[in-house]
């Protein structure tokens, strides 16, 4: 299940499930996976815009993701 869900400065996006583990198939460039991403994502998913450090991660509304 897709928990967490970054999109990089550079538009790539790394996707992570309930145990912190990457979910390769929805990572990739923001173009390619946002409608995979948004399609199968639980409205509990945690959306964000991030810089290359978590402490920097800044939570997004869906929509605005």
């Amino acid at each position: 299940m897709i928990n967490q869900v970054i999109r990089f400065q550079n538009d790539m996006v790394l996707v992570f499930d309930e145990n912190g583990e990457q979910i390769p198939e929805f990572q990739g460039r923001y173009q390619d996976v946002r409608v995979k991403i948004l399609a199968r994502a639980p409205r509990s998913t945690k959306f964000f815009h991030g810089h290359w450090s978590p402490e920097t991660w800044a939570p997004v509304p869906r929509k605005e993701w």
